[in-house]
């Protein structure tokens, strides 16, 4: 391990992406040509879902997911308080409120329970749920669209940790349960576009709606223009949209990844085993997070939780102490209602299951790239570190 890092996550990128994006460099569409459609029915055939839009960003992602929803001003969206901001933020783009869910502790997920305390939390009428798949770990999805259907919701899952995770209903984002689910494909996910997202749906309508949004809510079909339909230059903007569009750029280079994704997915698996093995009996002091039922994760993160008081050091200390071993390790996430913006906002509404699972939650190296042999390593650093 002399002189090599590992990073908490990375890319994994092959000669034939390389290839890939050569080709459309080598072409002459960079950008709004057929590689987005082409990546968008790839992105179907291994979620099941009958519509794919990409985009720009899983951040991007969830704001057309919820514009296209038709949520706005006044309205009130239910988001985990462990969770990217990005989840929250979507929903404040859109002029509505957040209320934030508590999470069960040793997941990090969202739960039927903890939704429905939130939503009699809420002032007025709920819009739309957001639940998060923490890690690669879904949350229970039939659970939680029930209650969100109970309550007149709409149900948009944040999948962007779980791309290529298998439940008893499919793969996820096929949308069983919800009206859309939102993708990354940031470097640290299963597959990289460098940057870059996209919604599955069922709907056809939401999909013609984020066709739109995502073009500066502009419409080139004739049948929907107020002026002379046979200008062929005319195009009409109809809505108040942004630009969110994905460059062929990406979608080659997405395209190409998701012809590994069950490889990675499989590897990813693989390397999580090998670390629930190592952390078996190693030390009380860590332990791998809980595993939900009838979920088989593409996992995202290996999260463990650490007593780091039991240790008697803190967070920080144990991750400059990795460090200096040569191994990376971040944290996922601060509580959303504890950021200055929030609290400034509504004050700090962190409820106590979000507090217990920020307080030992420590993200360990997982990529595709990892060697046998590194998962051990980590955690034998990690048991040196807790217990020197």
């Amino acid at each position: 391990m002399t002189g090599r890092f590992l990073p908490y996550g990375r890319q994994m990128i092959g000669e034939d992406d390389i290839a890939a994006v050569n080709r459309v460099l080598r072409g002459d569409m960079l950008t709004t040509g057929p590689e987005i459609p082409a990546f968008e029915a790839a992105l179907q055939g291994v979620t099941g879902a009958a519509h794919a839009r990409a985009c720009s960003s899983g951040t991007s992602a969830l704001h057309l997911a919820l514009a296209g929803l038709g949520v706005g001003d006044g309205d009130t969206c239910i988001v985990p308080a462990i969770t990217f901001m990005a989840t929250a933020n979507a929903a404040r783009y859109c002029g509505a409120d957040n209320v934030f869910a508590d999470v069960d502790p040793d997941t990090g997920l969202m739960t039927p329970e903890t939704l429905r305390a939130a939503i009699k939390r809420a002032s007025g009428p709920v819009r739309a749920v957001l639940p998060v798949h923490l890690a690669g770990q879904c949350a229970d999805m039939a659970g939680i669209a029930a209650i969100a259907r109970g309550a007149g919701a709409f149900v948009v899952e944040d999948a962007c940790h779980a791309l290529g995770t298998e439940t008893a209903d499919g793969s996820v984002g096929n949308c069983a349960h919800s009206d859309a689910a939102c993708f990354s494909f940031h470097p640290v996910k299963t597959i990289a576009c460098g940057e870059g997202g996209a919604v599955t749906t069922n709907d056809a309508a939401l999909a013609g709606r984020i066709d739109i949004l995502r073009s500066h809510g502009i419409t080139r079909d004739p049948e929907a223009f107020d002026g002379d339909p046979d200008e062929p230059w005319r195009h009409e903007m109809i809505a108040l949209g942004w630009n969110y569009r994905m460059t062929d750029i990406q979608a080659a280079l997405g395209r190409s990844q998701l012809t590994k994704l069950n490889a990675f997915a499989a590897r990813r698996h693989e390397l999580a085993e090998c670390y629930d093995r190592a952390f078996d009996g190693l030390t009380p002091l860590a332990r791998p997070l809980s595993r939900m039922p009838d979920c088989k994760p593409c996992w995202h993160l290996y999260v463990v939780l650490i007593d780091f008081e039991a240790a008697g050091k803190s967070r920080a200390d144990v991750m400059r102490a990795l460090a200096e071993r040569g191994i990376g390790t971040q944290v996922h996430y601060m509580p959303v209602p504890s950021q200055p913006y929030y609290r400034e906002l509504q004050g700090d509404q962190t409820p106590p299951g979000a507090a217990r699972y920020y307080a030992r939650c420590l993200s360990l190296p997982l990529f595709a790239g990892m060697e046998d042999g590194d998962p051990e390593f980590v955690a034998a650093a990690l048991k040196e570190v807790l217990e020197p």
